[in-house]
């Protein structure tokens, strides 16, 4: 079995040892595929009887113990402080989708796509492009529009607001912390702080219910499978392959994805300033982008 596997992925590779350019991409769209269908079928689940923090918390006890059994060793001082980052990233995120649209979540959450060099600033000392600033800036924009002005943004819109800044701190903790030890090690103490927390969570979220369905139950192992350890693995292997720029636009794909599969499977609609704010997050995130220091462009070319 070995062996096979050893044989399929030297087919997968070009002669430098490197996977082919042309599978990573393949797999990281695969990955935002993953991710921007997490929206609508959470979304179908996450009904009244059934608690958004169960919900995680379900979904990471179940990462957790699948991870532990794939990852030995474990950072518990870093994984920690990630995972307590994470945890109020989907905490917000999941709380904000029982309270907006699947598409609007899918649209705000994206934000940290942009917003990921400011907090690069604060931390790493990195300053943002002049691309990212404006990036940001129509973003924000675009943000307002989606949401339907100020009579349709609503307590969801902010929570999942919350959630996309955890999600850019998150991306550049994973930066800071994968330096000083590897990204494996970092997995199981993070899934294991969101379980804990969510846990508690629901205990102190008023409307907080301990029942659960056969439908939020297969939910929450699917998504715990495919968009928390395969898309971990996925972005770990292949991110570094087409380089952080290239990456950063596939991800845009991600509010694509969740944007037309809750379309398809949530019969959502988007009004026509919905749409332009959507239109304008797109092209926002994108020259958020376009430039990256020359240190990590270097790195992508072969």
């Amino acid at each position: 079995m070995e062996h096979n596997e050893n044989e399929f992925s030297n087919k997968n590779k070009n002669s430098t040892g490197k996977p082919k350019k042309s599978i990573a991409v393949f797999w990281l769209l695969v990955l935002t595929f993953l991710w921007g269908l997490t929206f609508p079928i959470q979304k179908m689940v996450l009904t009244e009887e059934v608690s958004p923090f169960l919900y995680n918390a379900i979904r990471f006890w179940i990462a957790t113990f699948l991870s532990l059994l794939m990852f030995r060793k474990s950072d518990w001082v870093h994984g920690t402080i990630l995972g307590i980052v994470m945890s109020v990233a989907y905490a917000t995120q999941t709380w904000g989708l029982t309270l907006t649209t699947s598409t609007k979540s899918g649209f705000i959450t994206s934000l940290y796509i942009v917003i990921v060099p400011f907090f690069s600033y604060f931390i790493e000392k990195e300053k943002p492009r002049i691309f990212q600033v404006f990036g940001f800036i129509g973003a924000f924009i675009g943000m307002y529009l989606l949401s339907g002005g100020i009579n349709g943004f609503n307590f969801g819109d902010f929570l999942t607001m919350i959630c996309g800044l955890c999600y850019a701190l998150h991306v550049v903790l994973i930066t800071v912390f994968s330096k000083k030890t590897s990204e494996y090690k970092l997995l199981t103490p993070q899934f294991l702080t969101v379980a804990v927390l969510n846990t508690i969570f629901n205990f102190i979220y008023p409307s907080g219910t301990w029942t659960f369905t056969l439908p939020a139950l297969g939910t929450a192992a699917f998504t715990a499978v495919t968009a928390t350890i395969v898309a971990i693995i996925i972005q770990a292997k292949y991110q570094k392959v087409v380089g952080s720029n290239v990456s950063a636009l596939i991800f845009v794909g991600e509010p694509i994805f969740s944007m037309i599969l809750s379309i398809l499977l949530l019969d959502e609609r988007l009004s026509t300033i919905q749409a332009i704010g959507a239109v304008l997050m797109s092209l926002s995130i994108v020259l958020g982008v376009l430039q990256t220091s020359k240190s990590v462009q270097t790195d992508a070319v072969d």
